[in-house]
Parts: structure tokens; sequence; C-alpha cells
């Protein structure tokens, strides 16, 4: 349950954090905790930055792809985590070290990645049988 804390900003601080808020259409409590847990998540992560609108930040590898798509790319592939790692690494610009970073991140926010790459799935199997609705039209 949210619990009430004081901090004293600056008047600039205090000016961008209302700015952030505004511009992003959320409150100012929002934007901290939003910046409070992308902190302390780079901070854990140091290859792991965040991208996105305030209504869909995602985390993703700096210089490289989302860290759902590492992970939905990794559920495709087959073999031990190493062998899958290796596989990721031949067909994209990504180093093992990345990849393991983005599973860190993964393992440590579970719920977080897979609600993404479960939207994804989602999205394709939509696609999918909406083509196939279409094919079926012409027949």
């Amino acid at each position: 349950m949210p619990s009430s804390t004081s901090f004293r900003f600056e008047d600039a601080t205090r000016e961008q954090l209302a700015s952030l808020a505004k511009d992003h259409g959320v409150s100012a409590t929002d934007v901290l905790s939003r910046l409070i847990h992308e902190a302390h998540a780079t901070r854990d992560h140091p290859m792991v930055v965040f991208r996105g609108p305030a209504h869909r930040r995602r985390a993703g590898l700096a210089g490289g792809p989302d860290v759902w798509e590492v992970v939905a790319r990794m559920r495709e592939l087959s073999g031990s985590e190493d062998e899958r790692i290796g596989q990721l690494t031949t067909e994209a610009p990504l180093q093992p070290v990345q990849v393991e970073q983005a599973l860190a991140y993964a393992a440590a926010h579970r719920d977080e990645v897979m609600a993404m790459v479960e939207a994804n799935e989602a999205a394709v199997e939509a696609s999918q049988q909406l083509a196939a609705e279409r094919r079926a039209l012409y027949r």
C-alpha cells in the first residue's frame, strides 16, 4: 500500500518535475516512482536503458533491442541457455554479456517483461488470423 513521503527539492528541480509530469499527463508522484524504479534497475543492470513514452516505458539494451524482444527470441530458439545465447548472438549484433544482462533484468522483472512478450504473441496471432480470413475471401 502506498505511503506518504516528503522530499525537499530546489526550485529548478521541482519545476522540472512538474514539467515532466505535465508533458506525460501523469502526477509528479508517478514521475518520481518511475524514475526511481528505472534508476534502481539501471544500477542493478548497467546495460539496460529505458525508452518510450510514459504510458509504455520499456527496458531495452543500450543500442540494442528491448529486453522483451531478447526474451521472445530466446523462447523461440532451442537448446541450453548457452546454446540459445550463441544462436542469438550469431544472428543479431549482440554480445553474450548483453543477452545475459537482458535475461537478468527479465528474471528480476518477470511480470513486466512477460506481459510484453505475451502482448506481442497475441498481436502476432491476431494478425495471422486476420491474414487467414482475408485469404479465405478469395477461395
